[in-house]
């Protein structure tokens, strides 16, 4: 490049102006932020969030004490005890998950046979005291009558891919 190409370029300000005519190109096109706690961005069906256990809809709890998903936790976050029913199955008298040691890998959820134990769409679940992500029987339960719509098509939006 010549000497006098560089000092014509650098009295126009070549690249200036078209760094700002693409600055200015952004006014007038749609807004890509999200106001947070408002509003939501999409979530994959996928997506791996706080864990619930399931019911069938007649609201016996799905869990069969199988402990697939304590034998495949690569953190042994998951604790199970069970005791048989007087009809001959087993159900569990405890199912505690350890939320600090998680690591959201989804191998309970794929483990599992009857889609009893799920990682949902909730990602908010921040807290004050380590104790509070302790998870027991009882708030895993929670969980899932609260996000039972939400689970529910999320797996079967995910059937294919199993």
């Amino acid at each position: 490049m010549s000497a006098i190409d560089r000092t014509i370029r650098s009295f126009f300000l070549k690249e200036l102006v078209k760094g700002m005519a693409l600055t200015f190109s952004y006014v007038f096109k749609e807004k890509v932020t999200i106001n947070y706690p408002y509003q939501k961005g999409p979530l994959s069906p996928r997506f791996r969030g706080e864990h619930a256990l399931r019911r069938y809809p007649n609201g016996e709890e799905r869990c069969i004490a199988c402990k697939l998903c304590e034998a495949i936790c690569p953190a042994q976050a998951i604790t199970i005890e069970a005791e048989p029913r007087d009809d001959g199955s087993r159900r569990t008298t405890r199912y505690d998950i350890d939320m600090t040691k998680c690591i959201y890998c989804g191998f309970c959820q794929e483990a599992c046979p009857v889609d009893a134990i799920v990682e949902g769409p909730n990602f908010e679940f921040a807290t004050e005291t380590r104790e509070e992500l302790f998870y027991n029987k009882d708030k895993l339960l929670q969980n899932g009558e609260r996000w039972e719509a939400e689970l529910a098509a999320n797996i079967t939006a995910d059937a294919p891919y199993r």
